[in-house]
């Protein structure tokens, strides 16, 4: 037979069998916890966007907008004043990161121009029948002389990757307009 120290190593390896066991069986039924969420920066710093807001605006300057937000938002941000031209813009227009909207003055009509809304002679229809290169889609700027569809889409393109043309002039640098181009187009297109 066992004696008593035989007994008693027999029981610490019973034990320590069942302890290991235990210990085994309560780390299955144990799910490990969830790896926490890391948010990377690249992340975070696309939530927003910077543009920045000038022209006729009470305060001008660099706006934080979340993604996806439209010129309309940083405008109202710049808060406006009583003669922005807002219909010059595309107030629906998605914003990119580092965009300059530039919110242009209300022009006064010329002397002996004819009242917003009519054309010459008095007709009804739009003031200025010169097409606005910041707002024409591909249709009406493929009315302009020498532009055809590819062309039409490198001016959308060109705005929206840069935002609105400041200038007529600023055509020149769309891909495939050059100075002859240009001279051609200067009295049929605006800005505004």
């Amino acid at each position: 037979m066992f004696g008593p120290r035989e007994q008693l190593a027999a029981l610490v390896v019973a034990a320590a069998i069942i302890f290991g066991l235990g210990y085994k069986y309560a780390t299955l039924r144990v799910q490990p916890p969830e790896p926490p969420v890391i948010q990377r920066a690249a992340e975070t710093e696309r939530a927003e966007i910077q543009v920045h807001v000038a022209g006729e605006v009470s305060a001008p300057g660099v706006y934080r907008v979340a993604l996806g937000a439209r010129v309309q938002e940083a405008v109202e941000l710049a808060r406006p004043l009583p003669l922005a031209d807002l219909h010059a813009l595309n107030l629906a227009a998605p914003l990119q990161d580092g965009q300059r909207v530039l919110v242009p003055r209300r022009r006064a009509p010329e002397p002996g121009a004819a009242p917003p809304g009519t054309l010459p002679g008095g007709a009804a229809g739009r003031a200025d029948p010169r097409i606005n290169i910041n707002t024409a889609d591909r249709a009406e700027l493929e009315k302009l002389p020498g532009v055809g569809p590819a062309l039409a889409e490198r001016i959308i393109r060109y705005r929206e990757q840069h935002g609105p043309f400041t200038a007529v002039d600023d055509l020149v640098n769309v891909s495939g307009i050059g100075e002859k181009r240009l001279a051609e187009l200067r009295d049929k297109v605006t800005v505004y």
